[in-house]
């Protein structure tokens, strides 16, 4: 129980914090208006430091948004790019022929055209000069340019039929060698071998050693891919070094296994810039219609690249045939031109080189291109 005043008691409590001291001290009072000083203080500290901070994100934002973006230069690391390689193309030839090859571009303002001149015994004729020789694109008659008979090196490929067709006739078809006796120092040569499909057995090499070590172990089998073998030799002569390029073909002239037909064959042959040689050994009497047909295929094919084909009756005579091929391809006369009249549309230009030879001579025989495609850029 409360006491009273008065002294008496009362039941109520009476509140300790009131009774205590219903009014503050001195020190309590300073201490309070300390206390909310501070707490102003603080509040005004915070208020302007969010000021402050607003301010410079506003200007920040307008700085960021008048500067012109081609005063910042970000310098790009350079990285050498690689070199692409010629894409390949789908080539198609006239007679339908297609091939996957590297693009060539050919520039035909100077036409260059090997010549052989033989006699009415077969001989080759040499010791002309330029008066005696008339050139006609078409029509046209060509100015000759450039006129030379060196013995320039030849990249030269061997194809070599080693079909079953070939069996009576493959000892003597060796001697073919001999024609190599006739390289010059600088050729290279190559070789590919026949039956049911072509196959190179020895790539481009200026040792005459390796080609004939390569035609020992040739062994007749199976049928006969003439024309697949043609193919390939013109194909492998684009990684030939010197732009003077042969073929040569030791062959019956049979074909009964290719993939690729006649009309596609000359349809290349006439495109590419090789010169065809062939030595033709064939039987008396031939049973197969391919057998009988060879010679006239062989001379077909070799007359359009300016090169032409020897017929052999006896093997006995392949040796002085091989070397007479090597004799002729180094005894050529090769006369330059330009047309007088360049379009550049891809289309077939006819060659035709005439004679004006010297008096007293027998008739003397032509072999020469009859042509060639324009380029089409």
């Amino acid at each position: 129980m409360a006491r009273l005043d008065e002294g008496r008691w009362s039941s109520r409590p009476v509140a300790l914090v009131r009774s205590s001291c219903s009014v503050l001290c001195p020190d309590q009072g300073l201490a309070r208006r300390r206390t909310h000083r501070t707490a102003w203080n603080l509040s005004l500290s915070h208020f302007l430091l969010l000021t402050l901070t607003a301010c410079t994100c506003f200007c920040l934002s307008a700085w960021a948004q008048t500067t012109d973006v081609n005063d910042v230069h970000v310098q790009p690391r350079e990285v050498e790019k690689p070199k692409e390689a010629p894409k390949e193309e789908l080539v198609t030839t006239p007679g339908g022929l297609s091939a996957r090859v590297r693009p060539l571009k050919v520039d035909v303002d100077l036409v260059l055209v090997p010549v052989t001149i033989t006699d009415p015994l077969n001989r080759l004729v040499t010791g002309l000069e330029k008066e005696n020789f008339q050139l006609f694109e078409g029509s046209s008659a060509q100015e000759i340019r450039s006129f030379s008979s060196e013995d320039a090196p030849v990249s030269l490929g061997v194809i070599f039929d080693s079909s079953g067709s070939m069996t009576s006739k493959m000892d003597r078809a060796k001697e073919a060698v001999e024609f190599f006796k006739t390289a010059n120092p600088q050729d290279e040569f190559f070789m590919i071998t026949f039956s049911d499909e072509p196959e190179t057995v020895s790539d481009f090499t200026n040792s005459v050693d390796d080609i004939q070590n390569k035609l020992v172990f040739a062994v007749p089998r199976h049928r006969t891919a003439l024309l697949d073998a043609i193919y390939m030799g013109v194909s492998k002569m684009r990684q030939a070094k010197y732009p003077k390029k042969a073929l040569l073909i030791i062959s019956d002239g049979g074909d009964n296994h290719s993939r690729y037909t006649e009309n596609e064959i000359k349809s290349l042959v006439k495109e590419a810039d090789v010169m065809i040689y062939a030595i033709g050994i064939y039987d008396r009497y031939a049973s197969a219609t391919e057998e009988r047909l060879g010679p006239q295929l062989l001379s077909e094919i070799t007359e359009l690249t300016g090169g032409r084909a020897f017929t052999i009756d006896n093997p006995n005579d392949l040796a002085d045939v091989a070397t007479k091929i090597g004799v002729e391809l180094r005894n050529q006369y090769v006369l330059g031109y330009r047309p007088s009249k360049v379009v550049r549309d891809g289309k077939w230009r006819k060659i035709k080189v005439k004679l004006l030879p010297p008096k007293g001579l027998p008739p003397l025989r032509v072999y020469a291109r009859t042509g060639y495609y324009a380029p089409v850029e």
